[in-house]
């Protein structure tokens, strides 16, 4: 870490901002009490950071808030399910601590509406929703928005009592109620006729409206396999029943954007009483097509649409949201009717790197947007367009999204580049990638219950071919007590590993294991992630499926040395595993 220029302040360099644009934060923002080291703690909205971790950029005002109607037709809202579908990727399980961090900076984004959670799943998801509901749904932001905190629940009563005790204390609280409506879901799944899907609908929408929550969301599961005639049928008798919002969920990502555009174009003429509802997307990547999906869903009259960062959840994940915000951002005036969004997509960058150090879903390096290859150009052809103008490349300026790079130009030299390049590469500073690994390394930590003293391990070859890996540990508890544990092992890592067991004394199995390098060069930045799940974890409930499965925990860890980054990543996971489980659990009601 840069040191500060004076004892009360930090230069704070963001993973993904190069050192020119470090900013200067009050020291007590990240550190605890009594730390002088560690950057541990994420503050709220309310603190400096809420308008200094993302530069501020000016978008359209955004219309008032109501359930049913938006007073701009041109006004798309965003709703962000990174918290519920996005958490149901295998091992992107995260501590109620870390829901409320992404929550904060959802809110920063300027999402409209934040799906906080399943809160049926477990008590602590309910009352991880429930501290959202609280301390996010109620923090006002300097332009006045309050984002919606949203639960959802199955079509039964005890979803969703579950439900509107997590979200009943935010300032703007909603309940997304869901029941499937395609006939391989009723004949396979519900074994109910569609008759008693319509009368079980009616009755949920309408007992979620008599607890008090004014704003419901209704979802058709499967809808892009369900029949038209059929949908345009309940929807019509939800809506009667007090729906405020109509999500169309293409549940297994089974449809074309022209297929997908037509359903939402024929539900908005076809379905009596539409024109009280506000018509949703939801839409999954099975094909690869859930952001096109998504935009032509846009295009035909739908004003949310439902995305998770990263574009992360289940099997092939969602819709994502930098990739459908940037495009009505780079193309709605011109080719969607003047579309746009309250997002300040400005802090896109800082919220996907949030999510992927949180979830342990790391991104593709191609990934749109926000993918590390983004905004890098090896070709020698494109890199002297770049030098001339940045317009002949790159259709987004990486500013728009919050990422500086160390390279102005986005130069990435290889055996591809040419002599223009090269010249200028050599007039710049060397890859942030070093830093950016280290410091999200150091931030994006779960809460310490264990901490890394020492580590020592070594590879003795004697004579023959027997091979002893050895390794010696020093982990700090919560009270700063050391422990100190040897062992061997197949390996060093594994031999850490073990010896790390011998000092927490928790069962767990290691699910996954990988390794790679952040940085080139023989003195890289190694970056770890490892899969845990204890033998005795907690069990959850799985919202589409309804089936209870055992909870796994992701970390990660970087350093020089793959042994040191890759214990790291060990006790991170552990931490994350040991936090989740001692989560204070109130009762339900």
């Amino acid at each position: 870490m840069a040191t500060a220029t004076s004892s009360s302040s930090l230069l704070f360099l963001n993973p993904n901002f190069s050192a020119s644009t470090s900013l200067f934060i009050n020291r007590s923002l990240f550190l605890k009490p009594s730390s002088s080291s560690h950057l541990l703690q994420t503050p709220k909205p309310s603190t400096a950071l809420a308008t200094k971790c993302c530069l501020q950029t000016l978008t359209p005002t955004r219309p008032e808030y109501i359930p049913n109607r938006i007073s701009d037709p041109a006004y798309v809202r965003i709703f962000d399910t990174t918290l519920r579908d996005g958490e149901q990727s295998p091992g992107a399980t995260m501590t109620s601590k870390e829901k409320l961090d992404i929550a904060r900076q959802l809110a920063r984004l300027g999402i409209d509406i934040i799906e906080a959670g399943f809160p049926a799943a477990s008590r602590d998801d309910l009352e991880a929703v429930r501290t959202i509901a609280r301390e996010v749904g109620n923090t006002v932001a300097d332009d006045g928005h309050v984002p919606v905190i949203c639960g959802l629940a199955r079509c039964n009563k005890s979803d969703i009592d579950a439900a509107w005790e997590a979200v009943k204390y935010a300032k703007r609280p909603r309940i997304h109620t869901f029941i499937a409506t395609s006939d391989i879901h009723l004949e396979f799944k519900l074994r109910k006729t569609r008759e008693e899907v319509v009368a079980i609908a009616r009755e949920m929408v309408a007992y979620a409206r008599s607890l008090g929550c004014e704003d419901v969301e209704f979802s058709p599961e499967d809808a892009g396999r369900s029949d038209k005639e059929f949908l345009y049928l309940l929807l019509e008798e939800v809506i009667k029943s007090g729906a405020t919002t109509l999500n169309i969920p293409d549940t297994v990502g089974y449809t074309l954007p022209d297929e997908f555009g037509q359903l939402i174009a024929d539900i908005k003429a076809n379905t009596r009483g539409i024109e009280n509802a506000i018509i949703s997307t939801h839409c999954q990547n099975d094909l690869g097509l859930s952001t096109a999906n998504t935009l032509a869903g846009a295009k035909a009259g739908a004003r949310q649409l439902e995305v998770t960062i990263n574009g992360i959840g289940e099997r092939a994940g969602n819709a994502s949201l930098e990739e459908v915000v940037m495009a009505i951002k780079c193309r709605g005036k011109e080719l969607m009717g003047g579309l746009y969004t309250g997002i300040n997509t400005r802090c896109i960058v800082m919220a996907s790197r949030m999510v992927a150090e949180y979830s342990g879903l790391h991104v593709q390096p191609h990934k749109a947007i926000v993918g590390s290859n983004a905004f890098a150009h090896e070709s020698g052809i494109h890199q002297d367009g770049m030098l001339k103008h940045k317009g002949t490349y790159e259709i987004i300026s990486p500013e728009d999204i919050g990422l500086s790079r160390s390279s102005e130009s986005g130069i990435v030299l290889g055996k591809h580049s040419g002599r223009h390049a090269l010249r200028s590469r050599l007039l710049e500073h060397i890859s942030d990638g070093d830093i950016e690994a280290l410091i999200s390394d150091e931030i994006f930590q779960p809460q310490i219950i264990w901490s890394l003293g020492d580590l020592q391990a070594s590879y003795y070859v004697t004579c023959g071919t027997l091979g002893l890996s050895t390794a010696t540990v020093k982990l700090i508890d919560s009270d700063g007590a050391e422990h100190i544990e040897c062992s061997v092992g197949t390996g060093p890592v594994d031999a850490a590993y073990k010896a790390i067991d011998r000092t927490v004394k928790v069962p767990v199995n290691l699910l996954e294991y990988s390794l790679n390098s952040v940085t080139e060069g023989i003195d890289a930045i190694a970056s770890t992630r490892v899969v845990i799940r204890g033998e005795n974890s907690h069990s959850s409930m799985n919202a589409t499926t309804g089936e209870t499965v055992k909870r796994t925990f992701s970390g990660t860890g970087a350093g020089m040395d793959i042994v040191v980054s890759s214990v790291r990543a060990y006790v991170n996971a552990l931490n994350k595993m040991l936090s989740f489980k001692t989560v204070s659990v109130k009762e339900v009601y």
